[in-house]
């Protein structure tokens, strides 16, 4: 028996680009669609990502996630399901509004958010908010997928709310989640759950922001 049979591994993959993420405007939980080169990214991640033989694969219910893992699921026989609380940070009053026209409103706001956990954007969320608002996503396959141990499941979402999932599974202290920083267009993150159950994960960070090789024509 291999000595990672135990081990239940979980991949979550950021979506391909969007008109947005090219504009530098904050998306947050508006619904965009991808870009033409990002739907060439999600079909290259699948490429990638298929050879881990995924049992399950949930994404965002906004379009731009949900695209990308349908990519997926053509490269797999495992169907998509749909889960709201893995859409991005509600970003509020900043949504809609490029970097550079929310530095111009809230000097400084932008600094304090990526440096503060708990640092709430105007009618937004928290960081500490969304990963407590995805957490029980994943404690839930936990107990009910018995099928997990030794296999794998994706998730698919955005970059905060990978970010911020991942420093809650690993019990991050607030004040060092932001050591964890952005992730490229459909890139991933791996992390391995050694511990005992689910009383007890052991949650171990693998992989940070790997990727599949895109050409460079594609660029």
């Amino acid at each position: 028996m291999s000595k990672y049979a135990g081990v239940r591994t979980l991949i979550l993959l950021r979506h391909g680009q969007t008109e947005w993420n090219a504009s530098d405007r904050m998306q947050g939980q508006i619904d965009t669609d991808l870009t033409e080169l990002g739907r060439r990214q999600a079909k290259e991640a699948a490429r990638e990502l298929v050879s881990r033989n995924a049992i399950a694969i949930v994404s965002s219910d906004l379009k731009r996630a949900y695209d990308t893992a349908l990519a997926l699921a053509e490269h797999t026989s495992v169907p998509v399901v749909r889960d709201p609380r893995l859409r991005e940070t509600h970003l509020g009053d900043w949504e809609g509004l490029t970097h550079l026209e929310v530095d111009a409103d809230y000097p400084g706001a932008r600094v304090a958010w990526r440096l503060d956990a708990t640092y709430r954007p105007p009618n937004g969320e928290s960081k500490l908010e969304v990963g407590a608002r995805a957490l029980p996503v994943v404690q839930e396959l936990f107990s009910e997928r018995q099928d997990w141990p030794g296999r794998t499941i994706i998730l698919v979402a955005h970059g905060g709310l990978i970010a911020a999932l991942t420093a809650a599974l690993l019990d991050l202290p607030p004040q060092n989640w932001p050591i964890l920083g952005g992730l490229a267009n459909t890139s991933w993150v791996q992390l391995s759950s050694h511990g005992p159950g689910i009383e007890q994960p052991g949650w171990r960070l693998d992989v940070w922001n790997a990727a599949a090789k895109v050409a460079p024509d594609v660029l």
